[in-house]
Formats: structure tokens, sequence, C-alpha cells
């Protein structure tokens, strides 16, 4: 090979399955150095191998976003889908090889690693022969999604088999009748015939599902909740060594999954028995930035997703605890108010019988409320209701109807969810709807971050209150008609509901 000293270097860069953190070292200097960056995008224009690297990427840098024709096997070309990806493949690679001719390094991004199943080797076959060529190797996405699922794939001796499932569905179930693991991989429109060959295989329970391993919208469940119609071209199956399966047995009484509150910030407020079940657990699941609460252990596992997937967070912890983990399931406050608990249970009312067997424990936590009424004294010493104004899971209209029967009724309101960037108006309206039933000196509270360093209490009135004021770190209280405040000789402000109302006594 005949090699011009002037040319660029060209890098095949793997980039991982999709977790940030899972990028090489060297595919990070790689990245930061290269002059010219070429990724594969969708007709959209997103590209997940870009958004990958995105914070590796320094001003200056050409980008090259290779568009690609076709993003499923048909297409109107006249040659065919075959003929339509390789003259995609024949003009990028001489694009890319201008800028290689002219001295630029140009890193080509792939997903996963670039010799495993990845778009890179087919610009690679064009180039590599033309230009000083290095390969840098990623974490594959079956790695990953082994990882993820906290499930060795083989031990000792044991075979382990790739299928991609374009395969014919004969052959796949003539592969997976064999002895050993498997991983299936190019699911997509494939996902019916790859179903069908496991089902036949006889191998469906043994068979773990997974999307956008390591991903922010990375999802865990088993294969038999999977829908046919939404799976996507990033998704695979694994199918541990059948010889495991004894071993999996054996622990999987073992296993058991705990719902819990960590309280609303201070580690302080921790319950000893929460704790506990923090020490003892393999796996813990729950909203990123409520994990970030809890210091690392060696050798336990974090899955931290986003806040609006409640659902898949618990499918996916009862899953592990099936497996036989030992699994936390991680909530702010208590895991009973407006958090997973309810998530928990209703994934195992509506799920497979197997989840009715497993141990559930839920371990209360500290309240925000608790902690924002303890803050500025005893709001909610009498009655008092709690409603959350998110209308992501029921109509705004229902909201409204519960505001009025509370506010009516002479409840004190403990208002969670009070605002956010899509509900600007919501707490407003709720302040409109109990002004109705009181005076313009009823007291409210806003507590914000209650137990941690940003955290910040205001007393004031329903006539003063500003919801701007609020947002989702923040507790709303409002008092009843007996609620007062009262000043105490260093200045300070409390606020509390007296025991009796009226004439009558509710307490000793």
């Amino acid at each position: 090979m005949s090699v011009d000293a002037r040319s660029g270097r060209l890098f095949g860069v793997g980039v991982g399955p999709g977790d940030p953190e899972l990028i090489t070292v060297k595919a990070q200097r790689v990245l930061r150095q290269a002059q010219v960056v070429a990724y594969p995008c969708a007709r959209h224009g997103q590209s997940n191998a870009r958004s990958i690297v995105c914070a590796e990427l320094i001003h200056g840098q050409i980008e090259l976003p290779m568009m690609y024709p076709v993003t499923t096997e048909q297409t109107d070309h006249p040659g065919g889908y075959e003929v339509a990806l390789s003259q995609f493949y024949d003009e990028m690679a001489e694009r890319i090889a201008d800028h290689l001719a002219d001295g630029r390094d140009v890193a080509i991004l792939c997903e996963g690693d670039p010799f495993f199943y990845g778009s890179y080797m087919y610009l690679h076959d064009r180039l590599a022969h033309r230009f000083s060529t290095q390969v840098i190797p990623g974490v594959a996405s079956i790695m990953g999604a082994a990882a993820q699922l906290g499930t060795p794939l083989v031990r000792r001796d044991a075979e382990f088999t790739v299928l991609p499932g374009t395969l014919s569905e004969d052959v796949l179930i003539a592969k997976l009748s064999q002895q050993g693991a498997f991983a299936i991989m190019k699911l997509g429109r494939n996902f019916a015939k790859v179903k069908r060959a496991i089902d036949t295989a006889g191998l469906a329970d043994k068979a773990l599902f997974i999307e956008r391993a390591t991903m922010a919208a990375e999802r865990i469940i088993p294969l038999r909740e999977v829908d046919p119609i939404h799976v996507p071209y990033f998704s695979l199956i694994l199918i541990p060594d059948a010889s495991q399966s004894q071993r999996e047995e054996t622990i999987r009484s073992a296993g058991w999954i705990s719902v819990l509150g960590l309280g609303p910030g201070a580690a302080s407020w921790i319950t000893p028995e929460a704790q506990q079940a923090l020490t003892e657990a393999t796996d813990l699941v729950g909203y990123h930035t409520y994990l970030d609460r809890i210091p690392v252990r060696s050798g336990q596992r974090r899955f931290g997703t986003d806040n609006k997937v409640e659902a898949d967070r618990a499918r996916h912890a009862l899953s592990l605890a099936e497996l036989g983990r030992r699994v936390c399931v991680v909530s702010s406050g208590d895991p009973g108010i407006f958090a997973m608990a309810s998530a928990v249970l209703e994934c195992v009312d509506q799920g497979p019988p197997a989840w009715r067997s497993l141990d559930i424990r839920i371990i209360p936590g500290l309240s925000a409320m608790q902690a924002a009424a303890s803050r500025v004294g005893a709001p909610l010493g009498h009655d008092f209701c709690v409603i959350s104004l998110s209308d992501r899971l029921k109509p705004w209209k229902i909201v409204v109807k519960r505001l009025e029967a509370a506010a009516s009724a002479d409840f004190a309101i403990a208002i969670y969810n009070p605002i956010s960037s899509e509900r600007l108006w919501q707490l407003a309206e709720a302040r409109t709807i109990i002004a109705k039933h009181r005076d313009p000196e009823t007291p409210v509270v806003l507590a914000r971050s209650i137990g941690r360093s940003d955290e910040r209490t205001i007393i004031t009135d329903l006539e003063h209150f500003d919801p701007s004021l609020a947002d989702m770190q923040t507790i709303v209280l409002i008092g009843s008609s007996t609620t007062r405040a009262i000043a105490l000789s260093d200045a300070r402000k409390l606020i509390y509901t007296p025991r009796s109302y009226g004439n009558r006594s509710y307490g000793a």
C-alpha cells in the first residue's frame, strides 16, 4: 500500500453503546485532535453517535454528517436497498477522501465497536488501502446490555453466539436450538419473527430484552411484555447460557425489591431501615438525581433514568428482582407519596404472575411536606389535604375538582409539583380557586430544597403569594381558616394550625 505522507489519517472511532462515560480514553484523545468528525445521522438530522461524544468535540472542527438515504430495508431506489447503500458509501468515501488528501485527519464515529456490525467498516473497505488508518475499538452494545442487565452471558467453556435478526426464521430456530448463550441484534421490524423463533426453541422464559442500552432512554423489560409494533432498531435480546439456570434458581429466593424514601434532602433524615436496605442491595434503581445522593458502593450497580419513566423503571427493578437480585427502588421523600411505591405495585398488579411471588417491601421516608412544615412550625397540625398539581397522569379538571373540595372543606393544603417548564399557569389558578374560600391573610409557605444546601423558605399570605417564586423543588403549604402566625422574641415567625376547631376539641 502506498500512502502519501502529506495525507491526513483516517480513524474509525468506536464510541460505545450510548453512555458517554463508556468512551475510551484513546477515543477521547483522537476526537479532540481530529480536524474533521464524520458521523451517521438519519434524515431528521439527529445522530446518536454525535450525541454520545458532543462534550468531546472542540470549537472549529469540521463536522460531516453522513445522512443515510434509507433507515430500513424498504426503498424505491431502482437498484434496491443494497445498491442504494453502496452508492451512499461510495459518495461518502470520496467526500472523506477529499479531506484526507488535503492533509486533514478524519475521525468517523461509530456506535458500539467499528468492526462489530458497525457502519464504519463499509467506509474502511473503501479508504483503508489509500490512507493511513487506525481503528479505535469501542464497548459493543452486547457488552453494555449485559452489564445493565447484570446477567453473566457465559461461564467457563460455554459457547456464545451472536445472531442478526435478519436471518430467516428457520435458521434462527436451528441456531437457537444449540447449546450456549445467544445475543440477537438488528431487531426492529424483525422482532415478531425473532420472538416466534425464541418461542419455538423454548427459550422465551430466559430471554431478556433491552433497548438503547446505557442511554438515557434505556428500557429493560421481560421479552413477554414487548410490544412488537414499537421495537427500535437499537435493541437486542440476550439469552444467557441455559446451564446457568440451576444457579439462578438457587439465588432467586434471595432476591427482593425494596421501595424506599431517602427523605427530602438531608442525609441525616434517611431512616436506619432504609440505610440498611441500601447497604444490602446489589442494585439501585431510580431517578438519577436521587441516586446521586447515595454514596457509591463497590460492586453495587446503579440504574439512573429520567424522572418521567416511572413505569419503565419499576418494570426494570421487578425484572432484576425476579432474577434473584436485591433491588432498592429509590424515591425522594416518602415512596408512597407521589413516588415509586405506587408505580411498582401497579406494575405488579398488571404484570406476570411471577412478580406476585417476589419479596416486595415498602420502606417509609420523611416526606417533603413534613420537613417543610417543621421548618415553619406546625401548619399541618389539624386536618390537611395533599394535592399534586401535575396533570401528566390525571386530567386538570380532576385537579380543579379536588382543589375546590379541599378548599371548601377548610383543609390546610400541601401542594406538590406546583409548577414546571410546561405548567407555568396552574399554580396561579390554584391560588385563585383557594382564595374563594380563604381570607387574604391566610398563611402560605413556600419551602424549596428543604434539607439541602440551597434550602429556602418563604412565609407570606394568600394575598401576596407569588406563584413565580415556586418550582418543581418547592412544596407549597396553604393554611386553613384557623391557621395563624405567631412572632417569637427573636423576631422569628412560626405558623401553626390549632388542634381545636371552634368549641370542638380534636385531641388531648
